[in-house]
């Protein structure tokens, strides 16, 4: 008897653990690489970076999850390079994985178009460690205000930016809005934490983009409520230790801002692009690696792309978007069409999406949710958005922990999670002003 056939995916996200376990009855040999040791559920990200939840809650080990699946080993590792003609994947520690089918589901990264050293000021929201960043700059900022000497040094850390009004930037203003205006009202004796701006930039003409523009304006009028301050068809030009330039038409405005936020695009990663390279595909813009219609590379039937890294057209003729449902489907088509071919069906029907629809919450009670052409907007887009994510959470235990965490932060505004880790480029930007005595006790 034969070698099983070998199935070697790379990715542990939503595309990559799916086609895992879709493939755990099939007659094949399942190999899932990833350079972290666990799944993470990116939606819930901003609840990590704004002090909701801790990063095990939305973390699940890759391992512990498909510990019972017998025809499928998890291995540590990042992949580097590709021969797709002698169908073998290098990792970036030189071992060489050959397989029969490859699926890569190994997502995107944040792009800052092309203006990388505006990183190190402006973290993105793609890992655990840029979301606990995240979370140290904003109670920093707190903690840096209280401290200040004068009104309007305390102005600059209380001043928060975030740019990019997608689902992600709308999220953290929400969260961020509560944050100072219910979870910390009580916390300081200097400063008031309501008194912080919030400024919410989009380079384009509306928020939430690629919601219904009905939808769009509710989100833009519930997030408005919080206090967040928005301003739409501005272009960034500039963020440093001091703050942000920005043109809004031909005008061009600097902010001082201790605090910004990047909820921009994304572009590929150094894999996807040596893939597109090696395998001479093409690719669009921000690097997605055209696929046919039944998600393979052109020219390496062998070779799914699901996620991120996909560009791969709806029914619409449009582009599907990077969300992740399109992951969890392309994942899951992937896996049936290896197992079909093993039961030597060539031809299968092409990929197709299943719209369920979008949502972003914007805070307490209020989210706005595009399902099946209804548009909901507050309490039970809300509410609506809850259950789904609870659902989706992979392990049962993390799904109770978050839902008691979330109980527990709706009855009370607190958040369990404010701690400050790590280093952020303006800890020791400057030494805060000395206490004044003012005679009171302050």
């Amino acid at each position: 008897m034969g070698e099983k056939h070998r199935v070697v995916i790379l990715g542990g996200g939503f595309g990559g653990l799916n086609a895992a376990q879709k493939l755990k009855r099939a007659p094949v040999d399942v190999t899932l690489i990833d350079r972290r040791n666990f799944h993470l559920f990116q939606p819930l990200m901003y609840q990590v970076a704004t002090g909701s939840l801790s990063p095990g809650e939305i973390a699940a080990p890759l391992r512990g999850v498909l510990s019972r699946q017998k025809n499928t080993q998890v291995l540590l590792g990042e992949a580097a390079d590709i021969d797709p003609d002698a169908k073998r994947v290098i990792l970036r520690d030189g071992a060489v994985f050959p397989y029969d089918s490859l699926i890569v589901a190994t997502g995107s990264q944040t792009s800052y178009y092309g203006k990388e050293e505006w990183r190190e000021w402006a973290p993105s929201l793609k890992s655990i460690e840029e979301a606990t960043a995240i979370r140290h700059k904003i109670l920093y900022a707190f903690e840096c205000a209280e401290r200040s000497a004068t009104e309007q040094e305390a102005r600059a850390w209380l001043t928060f930016v975030i740019v990019g009004a997608g689902a992600t930037g709308m999220e953290l203003a929400g969260a961020l809005a509560e944050i100072a205006n219910e979870t910390l009202k009580n916390d300081f004796r200097r400063i008031n934490p309501r008194e912080a701006r919030i400024i919410l930039m989009e380079g384009g003409e509306r928020v939430l983009n690629n919601f219904p523009e009905d939808l769009s304006s509710k989100a833009e009028m519930l997030v408005s409520r919080l206090g967040v301050d928005v301003k739409k068809g501005v272009m960034v030009t500039c963020i440093d230790a001091d703050g942000v330039t920005y043109k809004s038409g031909q005008e061009s405005k600097s902010l001082i801002a201790k605090t910004v936020l990047w909820a921009g695009g994304v572009t590929t990663n150094l894999f996807g692009r040596k893939l597109a390279e090696r395998t001479k595909s093409e690719t669009d813009r921000s690097g997605r690696i055209k696929v046919s219609p039944d998600l393979t590379v052109s020219g390496y039937p062998d070779i799914f792309i699901v996620g991120d890294l996909a560009l791969s057209l709806g029914e619409d003729g449009k582009p599907l978007p990077g969300v992740a449902q399109v992951a969890i489907q392309g994942g899951a088509y992937a896996a049936k069409t290896i197992r079909a071919r093993q039961k030597g069906k060539k031809d299968t029907k092409p990929f197709h999406y299943f719209n369920k629809g979008d949502m972003a919450v914007i805070g307490r009670a209020a989210a706005v949710a595009n399902i099946f052409g209804f548009h909901l907007a507050g309490l039970f887009a809300w509410l609506t958005w809850l259950f789904v994510h609870l659902i989706y959470i992979v392990e049962f235990q993390s799904r109770v922990l978050v839902f008691v965490q979330w109980g527990f932060e709706y009855l009370t505004f607190s958040r369990g999670a404010r701690l400050i880790t790590g280093v952020a480029a303006t800890d020791s930007l400057e030494k805060p002003g000395a206490f004044r005595d003012t005679g009171d006790g302050r």
